[in-house]
């Protein structure tokens, strides 16, 4: 996967010239169980970031993994970023829509 990750981000640098390639984002598996150890969706988004850091010859790309039910396992993972709204928030309601196309 990280070569198709330095493909995507070798485009936007090159011709997305309104676009900033700051950071790398993913969402782990819902439910992993960190009794298994670590997350192996947090665990590929690091190995991709270190491909672009030494294959674009970038300074810096943040992190940005974790949710609210596992925050803490991806800051101790190396998250520079969590999205943790449902703890603040509490869950969102998504009622039942009936898709039209």
């Amino acid at each position: 996967m990280p070569e198709s990750v330095v493909s995507l981000a070798r485009f936007i640098l090159d011709e997305c010239f309104g676009l900033r390639l700051r950071r790398v984002m993913t969402i782990g598996q819902f439910g992993y169980d960190w009794s298994q150890g670590d997350n192996p969706d947090f665990m590929e988004l690091l190995r991709c970031r270190d491909v672009l850091l030494k294959d674009l010859e970038l300074e810096k790309l943040e992190i940005s993994m974790g949710m609210s039910e596992d925050y803490a396992e991806a800051i101790r993972m190396g998250s520079t970023n969590v999205r943790v709204g449902s703890k603040i928030f509490g869950a969102r309601d998504y009622p039942n829509k009936k898709l039209e196309f």
